[in-house]
């Protein structure tokens, strides 16, 4: 995992974007949620000044097949042409954010940093900070940047493949942030079966947010994933739905110091494979 500062606030992402150094300085915005996926009316109605708009299933996932999970990574190819038209070079700082604490966004943060940008921070508490600060906004759609010239490789961050997930969770701390409720298979509804992997924890992402949709201090976070199974030797991996809540979940635990590996097919991959158990119920004991 990159030692880059993980989080900015609101103030100090004003002061990037109005003092020196600027125009190295990109921010996307990522507005997508489940029940309503495309966030380009949220951004048009008011955005931070020159956010780039980012569609999380188009930019940020390709189509494929249902056995490959509803969001699979873009090739290398896709993405990088992507972040191109965002104005990305090399040594830029890239800001990502949504109106959703960041739960969608995040996919961007994980994806750009897995894909070798060295430097890309999450606007901490998201989009409500922003507004909060009493800091301005822009409607319509932003100016484009002039093309950037970064080269990504997909080769940053540990990631579990499909075939390797059921032995790490027997061996190691897999973690489930979806809702306790689809965890425990009570409620499905998207993927074609209910439940989790079996070996897996309950680990719902938002209860690594305060009230304020901020991120947990690290102590706190630390202690979470603690008391959830993770110890000295033990690798941690975690998985949503179709791999954009696991980002978020990343995202904590990185800030706890841990290195996740994500699968990032999740569970709407594995519910995919018929031949693959689910789990139901509680955590284990």
């Amino acid at each position: 995992m990159s030692t880059a500062p993980i989080l900015i606030t609101a103030a100090a992402l004003h002061e990037a974007l109005t003092g020196p150094g600027a125009d190295r300085v990109r921010v996307l915005d990522v507005r997508w949620r489940l029940d309503r996926p495309d966030g380009r009316p949220e951004y048009e109605a008011g955005h931070i000044p020159g956010a780039q708009f980012v569609d999380l299933n188009v930019e940020l996932a390709r189509h494929a097949g249902p056995e490959e999970g509803r969001h699979p990574l873009p090739s290398v190819d896709e993405l990088q042409a992507a972040a191109r038209r965002w104005g990305i070079s090399d040594g830029d700082t890239v800001v990502v954010y949504d109106d959703l604490s960041n739960l969608s966004s995040a996919r961007a943060w994980w994806l750009l940093r897995h894909s070798g940008v060295a430097d890309v921070r999450l606007l901490d508490g998201a989009l409500r900070t922003w507004t909060e600060a009493g800091l301005p906004l822009e409607s319509g759609a932003a100016a484009l940047p002039a093309p950037g010239t970064v080269s990504l490789s997909y080769t940053s961050l540990p990631v579990l493949a499909l075939e390797d997930v059921a032995a790490f969770a027997d061996d190691s701390l897999l973690l489930d942030a979806r809702a306790a409720e689809r965890y425990r298979g009570e409620v499905e509804p998207v993927d074609p079966r209910a439940g989790h992997v079996p070996g897996a924890v309950s680990a719902p992402t938002t209860e690594n947010l305060g009230p304020d949709g901020r991120f947990l201090a690290a102590p706190a976070l630390r202690e979470r994933f603690r008391l959830l199974g993770a110890a000295d030797g033990v690798g941690v991996g975690v998985y949503c739905g179709s791999g954009v809540t696991a980002a978020h979940q990343a995202v904590a635990l990185a800030l706890a110091g841990l290195e996740p590996r994500v699968f990032v097919g999740s569970w709407s991959q594995w519910a995919n494979h018929p031949e693959l158990p689910a789990a139901t119920g509680p955590n284990p004991s």
